[in-house]
């Protein structure tokens, strides 16, 4: 009956005129740059980070959050019709969604995408709205130890999942902790890695490190792609699917659903990664395999939905355990730190009219836009038709004038340039940016709680494997280790091997 009451709360909170605004605004700007290839919603976020210090965190929360879910609407447009993903959970959509278009099925294949989209993003959000409270009590009974373990967990996910190599992963997450130390330490108030640069002394900019590796970069990676510009439309037909469609449709989009809302909430996973796994499943469950790369509707209904419900349940370890599962989360939690807004269990009691508020929205956001995104296809493909290099100095633009304004200092402008040119290098030797910024942000977190933790138990290691919650979640963070690390060792040597022998 509480969760009830909370929810028509937040109905009541997200329906003002202000909020209703500014989630009007995320989504339709979310289905913009999930339109536009090479954007995304992390790079969007991290613009828009500076000017949500002007906002009502509940509004700025709520556009933001509506960005991340409208990308993953947004994406799929330019796949099924220009075969050109928006959005890296959007690749697989375009396989079967693109091939339904070249068939004159273009219009059902969006169709299919925006319904298996909203009943996904329905479904996640009631989830979303059921399990916070749950998960929120559990966590108020961790102490310091667990908090480590959990942490630990979260980072090793973030290796384990990510796209990129293990081990370019792990570099990445090594380097967002080492730059999540730098500053005064809290406990001796000696300066770490400042090297006498007096800007440095409170840590390094959050926003100026997510713009320059995201924003910056990407602008430059667009720019320096000739193929940005070059595409060609497939002509729509009537729009709405056939009653074999919405048959063939139906469970698939009920399992996305399914996957979709387990791997939102897992530590490092994501849109992208339930896409693809709900693709194959839709193709191992399938009575005809041989159909998928040929327009197969579950082939856009399962990831569509996946990718959808991923983006909603990811909220879930955010708001009540303080630890981001993505890149995306990892930007929302910094703008709830803009805010003075503490992550974790206690947001839950702390902070419930926001929390609410945000929950509520998504219902809202997700009704704006399957009744915007269909009506609106042409605007959408006319958008992806504007060459990038006309859209890109108006972004960077965006992005200096929203760097200057953290404190009115050129600094973090800086610091956005340098981060620029090392995500750039990144990108190039294939290395994803997001675990650096999960480091950045749990690496705090990770170093009070260990010091915590020795200092409690007078510098005895032992208290992280005595107490049952810490010792579960270690060895749920070896096991997931081990079961990647052994099968790719395995492999490698057999490659050596046979390396040998020729």
């Amino acid at each position: 009956m509480d969760t009830l009451s909370n929810i028509l709360h937040g109905l009541a909170a997200a329906s003002q005129p202000a909020n209703l605004l500014y989630c009007f605004l995320g989504v339709v700007l979310g289905t913009a740059i999930g339109v536009l290839p090479g954007l995304g919603p992390v790079a969007t976020i991290a613009m828009l980070l500076p000017m949500t210090y002007a906002l009502d965190p509940t509004a700025a929360l709520i556009m933001l959050a509506g960005i991340y879910y409208g990308a993953q609407y947004g994406g799929s447009t330019t796949a099924i019709l220009v075969n050109l993903p928006g959005e890296a959970s959007s690749v697989v959509t375009a396989i079967d969604g693109h091939a339904m278009a070249k068939q004159g099925r273009g219009g059902a294949a969006l169709a299919i995408a925006a319904l298996a989209s909203v009943f996904a993003g329905t479904v996640a959000t009631g989830v979303l709205a059921v399990f916070s409270p749950i998960l929120s009590s559990v966590a108020l009974s961790f102490l310091s130890p667990d908090y480590f373990s959990l942490v630990v967990l979260g980072l090793v996910a973030s290796v384990v999942l990510a796209n990129a190599s293990m081990l370019k992963a792990f570099g990445m997450v090594l380097v967002g902790l080492v730059l999540g130390s730098v500053g005064i330490d809290p406990n001796s108030g000696e300066h770490r890695f400042t090297f006498g640069v007096v800007e440095l002394s409170n840590g390094l900019e959050f926003v100026a490190i997510a713009m320059g590796m995201f924003a910056f970069a990407e602008i430059v990676q667009n720019v320096s792609d000739p193929s940005r510009d070059n595409f060609s439309m497939n002509k729509l037909s009537r729009l709405w699917p056939s009653k074999q469609d919405f048959r063939r449709a139906s469970p698939a989009a009920a399992r996305g659903t399914l996957l979709g809302s387990v791997f939102g909430v897992l530590p490092g996973g994501g849109a992208a990664i339930s896409s693809f796994v709900a693709y194959a499943l839709e193709r191992k469950v399938a009575k005809h395999p041989e159909e998928f790369g040929n327009g197969a509707v579950e082939g856009v209904a399962g990831p569509e939905a996946a990718n959808n419900a991923a983006a909603q349940t990811s909220f879930i370890p955010m708001l009540t355990l303080g630890i981001p599962s993505n890149g995306v989360m990892a930007l929302m939690m910094g703008a709830m730190m803009i805010h003075n807004i503490a992550p974790g269990p206690q947001v839950m009691t702390n902070n419930s009219n926001l929390v609410w508020a945000l929950i509520a929205s998504m219902w809202i956001g997700n009704l704006i836009l399957v009744v915007l995104n269909l009506p609106l296809v042409g605007l959408w493909v006319k958008l992806v038709s504007v060459p990038y290099r006309y859209l890109a100095p108006a972004i960077m633009t965006l992005c200096v004038v929203g760097l200057y304004g953290i404190g009115n200092e050129v600094f973090p402008i800086y610091v956005g340039a340098a981060f620029a040119i090392f995500g750039y290098m990144m990108a190039k030797l294939k290395c994803e940016p997001a675990p650096l910024l999960l480091g950045f942000i749990l690496g705090p977190m990770l170093e009070e709680n260990l010091r915590r933790s020795l200092l409690i138990s007078d510098g005895d290691v032992s208290v992280f494997f005595t107490r049952p919650i810490s010792v579960t979640l270690l060895t749920l963070a070896a096991v997931l280790l081990i079961s990647v690390a052994f099968p790719s060792l395995r492999r490698k040597r057999r490659e050596v091997m046979e390396e040998g022998e020729g």
